[in-house]
């Protein structure tokens, strides 16, 4: 059986995704064969396995860096959120519904036996599982039952880091705070504290740690940097979600209330001179050089929104202008003609779409989730460039669309003019789909893109190795290979 090791934080966005990737990747470089796990997930962001599987898209990027295929058993529940209250739940890659927050709260319990069958065939098969908490383990009114924090690490008998934030702020009544409203049972599992996203002279933080020390009475396992490395990141409030504006080209992404998967567009941001931003305001479309359209968990509401806060009518102006347009999955349904919700698959109801795509979508009651491939067509406007790339990546959608226009690949999807939509996420991925963008994007500049090819792959793993560099050298790691040898006796 493997050993383990678990991350939990002070709050939410403390940085404890990118902490178990950096472990994730240095075992993986220490020769260990190590895998991710988080036993519940609440995110928009996700993955499709080989087999099929629906996983937080986190623990995939996670799985790459320690050098492993994703599965469904690193991620045995995932909660997509629909509503302010409710979600639909997937549980072991499969969605079995939507619940509200109550009534999922009150069945949670019925997960456990998928979460220990989960947890227990990646122990049996690998040398460490590290494994990742969710948002703060002294949510108290919450704790009843807990499956994610406290709860598993005491399913697994796995000792626990303690991460916070001190970029943030606040970071001893985090780490106090949080080891003072513990159980005394949970807090012995607490071997360690890390402060994470440290900026500046990290001396003067000295006095900080031996505080943390006597008050905390922990070992302060390190004082971790804000690493400068282009990770995938699922988290609603991750940086990446702030406007900015710093190229040449400008790609502006729509911020949709209830956006899913913005992680589709990180890899325009590896290329010298071309900024993404993600925008909520229709004036900040003015000087978009690209518009694009992500996913949604909630169609038919973000189409309202796109319409009450001019950004529709905004998008179809810069059509006008000659500006070119992408959606994907939730985005490309935007684009059609109408979009239907006949049996209440999300929030039922129906919406009159941009009527910018020759194309109609309907919701069902049956999830597609698969990886595919394939290739653009003989494809005419702005980005006839595309024509023959070929791509890889995933769908997940409830929707069928129907399109009597312009198809797009070979998968499917719909163009017309400059207006292109798809379900495949991922599929920027592919250097020979990003690369023809960007030039494309430079040219319509009178600009010739000298920055050169970008694989995709070979970027991901130099950022991953610059991750676990940053961990390596700023986290005491014989003594965390002690922790874990003893575990929590």
């Amino acid at each position: 059986m493997a050993k383990s090791i678990m991350v939990q934080g002070t709050m939410s966005n403390v940085g404890k995704s990118f902490i178990v990737a950096g472990l994730c990747r240095i075992f993986r470089q220490d020769g260990y064969k190590c895998v991710p796990f988080k036993s519940q997930n609440m995110a928009l962001n996700s993955y499709i396995t080989r087999d099929g599987s629906e996983i937080g898209r986190a623990q995939a990027m996670q799985a790459e860096s320690a050098g492993v295929e994703p599965s469904p058993l690193m991620n045995p529940i995932l909660l997509k959120p629909t509503t302010d209250v409710g979600s639909q739940v997937i549980v072991n890659g499969r969605p079995i519904g939507n619940m509200s927050a109550r009534e999922y709260f009150r069945r949670k319990k019925e997960f456990v036996p998928d979460i220990i069958r989960a947890y227990d065939e990646l122990s049996a098969n690998n040398d460490i599982v590290v494994i990742e908490g969710a948002g703060s383990p002294v949510e108290l009114n919450l704790k009843n039952d807990d499956i994610v924090n406290m709860g598993m690490a005491k399913l697994a008998k796995s000792p626990v880091l303690l991460v916070g934030d001190i970029d943030r702020g606040g970071i001893f009544a985090q780490l106090i705070g949080t080891l003072n409203l513990l159980e005394p049972d949970e807090r012995d599992l607490v071997k360690g504290l890390v402060v994470n996203k440290f900026r500046g002279d990290r001396t003067l933080f000295n006095s900080g740690a031996d505080i943390l020390r006597q008050r905390g009475n922990k070992t302060v396992l390190g004082v971790v940097p804000y690493i400068q490395c282009d990770i995938e990141d699922e988290d609603s409030l991750s940086d990446k979600l702030e406007n900015r504006s710093d190229g040449i080209i400008d790609i502006a992404v729509i911020r949709l209330p209830r956006i899913s998967n913005f992680t589709d567009f990180d890899v325009f941001s590896q290329y010298d001179g071309v900024s993404v931003r993600y925008v909520t305001k229709y004036t900040e479309l003015e000087s978009a050089d690209m518009i694009i359209i992500p996913g949604t968990k909630s169609t038919i509401s973000d189409m309202k929104w796109l319409r009450e806060s001019g950004i529709e009518t905004m998008i179809k102006k810069r059509v006008n202008n000659g500006v070119p347009v992408f959606a994907v999955c939730g985005g490309y349904q935007m684009l059609g003609r109408k979009i239907s919700d006949p049996f209440e698959t999300e929030n039922g109801g129906s919406i009159d779409g941009m009527n910018l795509l020759e194309c109609e979508t309907t919701f069902v009651g049956e999830k597609n989730q698969f990886r595919t491939n394939g290739k653009f067509l003989d494809i005419e406007g702005f980005f006839s460039c595309l024509s023959g790339a070929e791509f890889s990546g995933y769908e997940i959608h409830m929707g069928v669309t129907e399109n009597s226009g312009k198809k797009l690949t070979s998968c499917g999807g719909s163009y017309k003019n400059n207006v292109y939509g798809c379900y495949v996420h991922g599929i920027f991925d592919s250097p020979e789909v990003s690369e023809r963008i960007v030039h494309r994007l430079f040219e319509a500049k009178g600009i010739s893109y000298i920055g050169g090819e970008t694989d995709r792959h070979a970027y991901k793993e130099r950022q991953f190795d610059m991750l676990a560099d940053g961990v390596r050298k700023n986290i005491n790691m014989d003594l965390l290979y002690r922790i874990i040898e003893n575990g929590v006796e």
